[in-house]
């Protein structure tokens, strides 16, 4: 083969771990050597030294950041530009006509950038490590033959070819095959491949890294290391599945975009009438230039969600559930469907014995038969099945050998599939035997009242049992006259039949209904047996209708009533016989189709899917690696806080939105208010009092994060449009407000009149200034109480804290405007009656902007309805998208990552040069499928099958 085909030293690494080519865990253990170029004695220093310079070492990589560079990515995208572009303009442009540069403007621009770079820095650098656990799960030493000798050294120097030797308790340091087994070797893999049982291996079979020794002692070649085995390729899905940008990156990129189309219009416009129209002088124009730029960037919008983001994840945190990528709080609120894992997820990862539906073909009734298995039953070092059966016993620790003196016990044996034990009853002194095994094998085994009815009735019943999904064990029972430990016996006679299964979660069947009952559907994937599945779906009322995993490759089976693969997916309760690549495919196809996904799970198995999932969620006690490819982590075993982080989200959601068209109103009202007060007036704005009103209002606004909010009972969306749609219609009438409100001050005597207050001919006198300072300040932080509400904007109560900073802000907006005399900036202050009339007016304005709000809700809430029925139909309602702006990505929002991503990402194992390509020109790779393919363990259904043969 090594001549034909080449070897570990011809051969790159891409070849040789190309399975089409090499598949090292199937090949002849003969081929595996030859074309590993080593032996039974292990490797040379020398050539061991060779190879992990062209393999590289047993760990996976880390990209270390920069602290520094992280914190200034924060002042990298859109609205920052805009702001910074302002910064430079007051320091180095706005020169000229006597006027020293604007100092005051520059230095409140860059503390309001660095602030809120800060606050996003901090949130980063608290966030989870996603390749910290998978490296930690790795042994960190283990024993290899060098040089003919055994030595223990790091299991990061392991390389293709080494030759390790491995016993009882050791985490296994790399991929393998055994090459020599003593005893019965027995490997738990549940947290690599899904199984409920430790997986007995023989000498060829393949070994995962990251998996525990359970039983025996053996020695294995090393056949893959680092991201070549099935632990480093978990990662690299991880890592492939975690490029594309997130959903809420790419709606803070159009929110961004379209506060920077509004600007850039005004803006344009506003040069030409100044410059070209009124003839201002340079140093004039710029000011106004200013005033645009500071007051229409929304520069604190990523923060403020930001902020109202982590806010939201400790109010999850109190209902058990660990958020590690804050954004997945928003995706959370949208999800549609919620594909789960059944094992140790839906089901508790325990079998126990379903007592109602014991069979029985002797006098013995069922309790008496669990009493006969738990004499069969090992009292230490249980295995999965002695567990389960002691466990079902009233006192596991005093009745498993109860009146009896055990005289011989015969563990399980792979070979005969049975346990056996020979006993004396203290109360008779008669010498008994009793097996418990598998159904077929007690049946061989069984000589005495064996009849061909009782062989039907036992058959019968297996297969009653293999349909319903539950595990069959035989029970049969021998007397031996002689008393004596090796004497012969009457003849073992069948007496019953156990039915085994992993029973479901307490909760779990509420958790469905409730999520249900919220507009979400549930499926199982499962890589367990069919009958399993459907078994456990009907037991939690989410329906039988399950297919095996080979239909995704296949397309529907006939008379299924789908037409593709597609609608099978979407409509089917679930999937059974799974794989990894099977998950991963699954959640892909469901976010194709326009479905926000949401997928569980608790195994290395999960990993891929669980990271390339809207929200990945890990239930307790899940493995490291799922929990570092999650998004959120359930630290209280089962899926009802999945409901209460629903709730949560949405409340959040709720929040954020407000926000947005808080915000978006705000930049067309700015904008738009202070280039018409231009164009109308020739009416000069300070920049300074620009910024103090962004101060204000920007900090006076990250209180919504904790505003009182009703949840909406179906998921939500993002509907940029009608978001744009209440911009445009609240900041224009604001902007009217304002430009009324001058006109009248400055164009007619009503306020002298009526008042006794002053008028002065020139519009840029320093009271105006004041007067319109306090106007802008107040009604348009005012408008947050109807962008937060559906109804009147005092029938939903604030919280305490929104309101306390509202009044905070406007009485210092107010005494601002009454008393501050700053040279600098153009302001004099405007004494109380100014000041009233100023309250009164906005008043005035206030009031009917429920009712724009009452016509908008008219117009869209058709559009944004969700029809229940469709959601019990499992048919996506055509206005509720959900992935639809995450499909279209703008080319802008890989800038926003840094407000969006948590040190997970940031971290994930990748190529630093090969990444920073992909970021620079905005190309993202998807999995390949023969990662995918390599990710697979024939190993998964070992132990249904070993219950079965």
């Amino acid at each position: 083969m090594s001549e034909k085909h080449g070897n570990v030293q011809t051969l790159t690494v891409e070849e040789l771990y190309d399975k089409d080519k090499f598949d090292l865990s199937t090949m002849e253990p003969g081929d595996v050597f030859d074309l590993l170029q080593t032996t039974t004695t292990g490797l040379t220093s020398e050539e061991a030294r060779r190879r992990i310079e062209k393999f590289g070492p047993n760990k996976l990589e880390q990209k270390i950041v920069n602290p520094f560079l992280q914190f200034l990515g924060f002042m990298w995208n859109p609205l920052s530009w805009v702001m910074e572009a302002a910064a430079l303009v007051s320091i180095i442009l706005a020169n000229g006509d006597g006027k020293p540069p604007d100092y005051p403007d520059f230095i409140g621009i860059m503390l309001l950038l660095v602030a809120n770079a800060t606050i996003g820095f901090m949130e980063e650098r608290q966030a989870g490590n996603a390749v910290k656990a998978l490296m930690e799960s790795l042994a960190p030493e283990c024993k290899v033959k060098r040089d003919g000798q055994l030595r223990t050294m790091d299991a990061s120097e392991l390389v293709p070819g080494d030759v390790i030797a491995i016993k009882l308790g050791d985490v296994i340091p790399a991929d393998g095959r055994l090459i020599s087994a003593e005893g019965q070797v027995s490997i738990d893999q549940a947290a690599l491949t899904g199984e409920s049982l430790p997986v007995g291996k023989e000498e060829g079979d393949e070994i995962f890294s990251g998996s525990t020794v359970k039983q025996g002692e053996a020695e294995a070649v090393i056949i893959g290391t680092g991201l070549n085995t099935f632990f480093g390729r978990a990662a690299k899905l991880v890592g492939d599945a975690g490029e594309e940008e997130g959903h809420l990156q790419v709606i803070l990129a159009k929110i961004g975009n379209f506060c920077l189309y509004v600007i850039g219009f005004f803006l344009i416009i506003e040069i030409v009438v100044m410059y070209a129209g009124f003839k201002y002088p340079y140093r004039r124009g710029i000011d106004n230039v200013l005033v645009l730029l500071i007051g229409g960037i929304p520069i604190a919008m990523p923060t403020v969600l930001s902020v109202t983001l982590a806010i939201g994840a400790k109010q999850l945190a109190e209902h058990k559930a660990i958020v590690t990528r804050i954004t997945a709080i928003e995706e959370m609120a949208a999800v549609t469907i919620l594909c789960s894992d059944k094992t140790g997820t839906l089901t508790l990862n325990k079998l126990i014995v379903d007592k109602p539906t014991i069979k029985t073909y002797a006098e013995f009734n069922g309790d008496e038969i669990i009493q006969l298995s738990a004499f069969a039953s090992r009292t230490e070092n249980q295995d999965a099945i002695d567990f389960c059966i002691t466990n079902s016993l009233p006192d596991p620790r005093t009745m498993v050998r109860i009146g009896i003196e055990e005289l011989n016990f015969k563990p399980f044996n792979p070979v005969v599939k049975r346990t056996e034990i020979t006993y004396r009853e203290s109360s008779t002194g008669r010498v008994l035997r009793v097996s418990k095994g598998m159904s077929h094998t007690i049946l061989d085994l069984c000589s005495r009242d064996k009849t061909d009815a009782q062989i039907k009735a036992l058959n019968d019943d297996v297969d009653e049992f293999a349909r319903r999904g539950l595990r069959a064990l035989a029970v049969a029972v021998d007397e031996v006259p002689s008393g004596e430990v090796d004497g012969d016996g009457l003849g073992f006679r069948l007496i019953g039949l156990l039915p085994i299964y992993d029973p479901p979660r307490t909760d779990t069947k509420e958790t469905i209904d409730r999520a249900i009952a919220l507009g979400v559907q549930v499926k199982m994937i499962t890589g367990d047996q069919l009958a399993i599945g459907k078994e456990t779906g009907r037991r939690l009322g989410m329906g039988d209708n399950m297919f095996l995993s080979k239909t995704l490759k296949e397309g529907p089976p006939p008379g299924s009533g789908y037409s593709n693969v597609d609608q099978m997916i979407l409509q089917c309760d679930g999937f059974a016989g799974v794989y990894p690549e099977h998950k991963y495919e699954i959640v892909e196809r469901l976010q194709a189709m326009g479905h926000m996904t949401a997928m569980t799970g608790d195994g290395v198995n999960d990993a891929p899917a669980l990271s390339k999932a809207n929200v990945g969620i890990a239930v307790a006690d899940a493995s490291d690696a799922a929990r570092s490819a999650a998004d959120i982590v359930l630290t209280e075993p089962g899926l009802s806080v999945i409901v209460e982080a629903i709730i949560g989200s949405r409340q959040i959601f709720q929040r954020m939105r407000n926000y947005s068209i808080y915000t978006c109103s705000v930049t067309v009202r700015v904008v738009g208010g202070f280039s018409l007060l231009c164009w109308c007036f020739e009416y000069d704005f300070p920049p300074f009092l620009v910024l103090i009103i962004a101060i204000l209002n920007d900090g006076t606004i990250m209180t919504i994060s904790t505003d009182r909010v009703k949840p909406s009972p179906f998921p939500d969306a993002w509907n940029l449009r009608e978001i744009f749609s209440y911009a445009i219609v609240y900041g224009a009438y604001l902007t009217l407000s304002t430009v009324a409100f001058f006109a009248v001050v400055h164009q007619t005597d009503f306020f002298v009149h009526h008042f006794g207050v002053e008028r002065y001919a020139d519009a840029n006198d320093p009271l105006y200034h004041s007067i319109i300072y306090l106007q802008v300040s107040t009604i348009s932080q005012a408008l947050i109480f109807i962008t937060r509400s559906r109804g009147l904007w005092f029938s939903e109560r604030p919280s305490i804290m929104l309101m306390s900073a509202f009044v905070i802000a406007q009485l210092l907006a107010t005494f601002i405007a009454v008393y501050a005399n700053w040279p600098f900036t153009s302001i004099r202050g405007c004494g109380w009656t100014w000041a009233a009339i100023v309250w009164v007016w906005n008043l005035i304005w206030f009031l009917p902007m429920d009712a724009l709000k009452f016509i908008m809700q008219w117009y869209f809430e058709p559009a944004n309805a969700v029809n229940p029925a469709s959601v019990s139909k499992k048919v996506p309602h055509p206005n509720h998208s959900r992935r639809a702006s995450a499909i279209s990505a703008t080319s802008s929002a890989r800038y926003y990552a840094n407000r969006t991503r948590s040190l997970k990402s940031l971290e994930r194992p990748e190529n630093t040069h090969t990444n920073f390509g992909k970021r620079l020109l905005g190309m993202n790779k998807r999995a390949d499928q023969k990662e995918m393919r390599r990710f697979s363990s024939i190993q998964t259904n070992q132990a249904a099958q070993m219950l079965h043969q």
